[in-house]
């Protein structure tokens, strides 16, 4: 009955909302979509009208292998992250053991290491000239490679195991969330029908939880499209390595935009797939939710195999990585604590921080417009300002060149018919292009938090600021900017990260001359000087550990458990 007395008194002061005044934020909102969804419209017109056509010529040639191993990267690294998310998350949720609560926190620490750093590290470990190939054959006696076998870091399984290894957080942080927002008494009614713990995993928690690990699932797979860092560095030909490929070094920007649409394929693919498998599953909080959950008491010995579960992730994806950058850090601080650092440093601070405050005024002008304009125009301009987020990092640099390098060419051509003025590049290879590929790109991750906030703010308080003579704007700024002021903080200082580990959109768009810290990590590590690279990339990693826990604690004051 309340839920119907607040329906009916938000239908009754709709027009108070969708007032005059609030028409202009939704044409901000139009036109903000329009704005951010060009590079996908330009990548799409590329592909389509190409001043070269070598679709041909790639189908024929680099195409299917770039088909190939892309696929079966994707493949591996889906097994690798589910197994590692759904177990740690299982683990950590309902089972009791020593450690439990470290690690409810720090299997996330892997989501702060960049792919490509953690590849870096691990080639300079494992590789023939590496500590642990040269330990081995001074302990055994072996003389050269021929003398024994060991697994080749610089391969296919090896991308999948380094990409794996920081992306399985997104299905864990999913994955734990749908475990803590079940009922207990479903586990409960499985048991008493004599189903053993296994078994009612299987039939009952995971088939639940299936939504929103194929949603951590999908975003793992984006991001392993997006990968170039280390593709490049095992010298993995993928879609992305193509793209850079066909366009820095055959000079082909069409054929790297029919690449980029191939690669936009993908991501309709999985997008359709996971909203597929759960087209038919409603489902609904149950009413002990917020009971407490009595976790399982373990033998010693399976007490052990949760610890190594949990441990294993970590220790291979943060603790080794961590360690092997401190040391490189403090071993060669005085060659890497210099003035191309600093630079390197402020120059990946300036352009995240100015993403990041993009991000939020974008995705607040949206969330808000919704809120003003909730009708289904509005929520496909919402869809639609989201496109940035699937798109690979290679492919969003290319829908931003074209339209960018298209109006420099335009404005540039126009004073100097009437002005006989070069205005050269406004846009295209400057600073600009990567805000806005920056902004693009992780939009989706503010305006998204900041709508799903909203919602949970009643209408009522819209009512009452408007009766006492507040318009959309002072309600927004008096009302909801104080309630949403932690929601703003988490979602900037993700899209900060975010900007910071950027590699593939950055390598394309930068000016020139122009290093940011994740650049600079590519440049050194690629040229096998990993002793030069680790301090930034020590910086990048450290600079992802503060929303990681601010994430982990959100999730962890969810659910109360005894």
């Amino acid at each position: 009955m309340n839920q119907a007395v607040d329906t009916n008194e938000y239908q009754t002061h709709q027009p108070l909302l969708a007032g005059h005044t609030s028409r202009r934020w939704l044409f901000s909102a139009f036109a903000t979509t329009f704005i951010v969804a060009l590079p996908v419209f330009a990548v799409f017109y590329l592909a389509l009208f190409p001043e070269e056509n070598i679709w041909p010529h790639l189908i024929d040639t680099t195409l299917p292998r770039y088909l190939d191993n892309t696929i079966r990267l994707m493949l591996g690294v889906a097994f690798l992250t589910l197994f590692l998310g759904v177990s740690t998350a299982w683990a950590v949720t309902v089972c009791e053991f020593p450690g439990r609560r470290f690690f409810e926190w720090a299997l996330l620490l892997p989501f702060a290491v960049p792919a490509y750093v953690i590849a870096y590290v691990y080639t300079d470990l494992l590789d023939y000239a590496g500590p642990v190939q040269i330990a081995l054959r001074d302990w055994f006696g072996w003389t050269s490679a021929r003398d024994y076998w060991f697994p080749q870091i610089r391969s296919l399984g090896g991308a999948t195991v380094m990409i794996g290894l920081v992306l399985y957080p997104y299905v864990y942080l999913l994955s734990r969330a749908a475990f803590l927002e079940q009922s207990p008494s479903l586990f409960a009614v499985s048991r008493s029908l004599g189903h053993s713990a296994l078994s009612t995993f299987f039939r009952v928690v995971l088939p639940i939880a299936r939504p929103a690990i194929a949603v951590g699932l999908s975003l793992v797979l984006m991001e392993t499209l997006n990968d170039f860092g280390t593709v490049d560095f095992f010298a993995v030909q993928t879609l992305t390595a193509g793209l850079f490929d066909t366009w820095m070094n055959l000079g082909n920007l069409g054929g790297a935009a029919q690449i980029a649409t191939v690669m936009l394929s993908f991501v309709l693919i999985l997008v359709t797939l996971e909203r597929y498998s759960r087209r038919r599953q409603k489902q609904f909080s149950a009413r002990d939710n917020r009971q407490p959950v009595h976790r399982f008491r373990l033998t010693p010995a399976r007490k052990a195999l949760c610890i190594t579960v949990c441990a294993v992730p970590v220790v291979f994806g943060f603790v080794i990585p961590g360690l092997v950058l401190g040391y490189y850090a403090v071993e060669y601080f005085e060659q890497s604590w210099n003035t191309e650092f600093f630079s390197n440093a402020l120059n990946s601070l300036l352009l995240s921080a100015t993403a990041a405050m993009t991000t939020l005024v974008i995705g607040l002008t949206l969330a808000y417009s919704r809120r003003l304009h909730d009708t289904p125009g509005m929520r496909v301009l919402m869809r639609l300002s989201s496109l940035g987020y699937a798109m690979p990092g290679a492919v969003l640099a290319v829908g931003v060149i074209v339209p960018m390098a298209s109006f420099d060419n335009w404005l540039d051509g126009l004073m100097e018919h009437w002005f006989g003025l070069d205005t050269g590049l406004l846009l295209s290879g400057t600073t600009f292009a990567l805000v806005f590929a920056y902004t693009v790109r992780f939009l989706a991750v503010s305006a998204g938090s900041i709508e799903s906030a909203l919602q949970k703010v009643t209408p009522s308080m819209d009512m009452a600021a408007r009766s006492l003579g507040q318009g959309p704007a002072g309600t927004l700024i008096h009302v909801h900017l104080p309630i949403l002021r932690g929601t703003l903080l988490t979602a900037a200082l993700v899209v900060f990260v975010d900007c910071m580990k950027e590699l593939p959109a950055t390598l394309i768009l930068r000016p020139f001359n122009f290093d940011t810290l994740a650049t600079y990590v590519y440049q050194f590590a690629s040229d096998e000087m990993l002793s030069r690279s680790a301090l930034p990339a020590l910086i990048i990693v450290l600079a992802g550990i503060v929303p990681i826990i601010l994430m982990s604690r959100s999730i962890g004051q969810s659910r109360s458990f005894n």
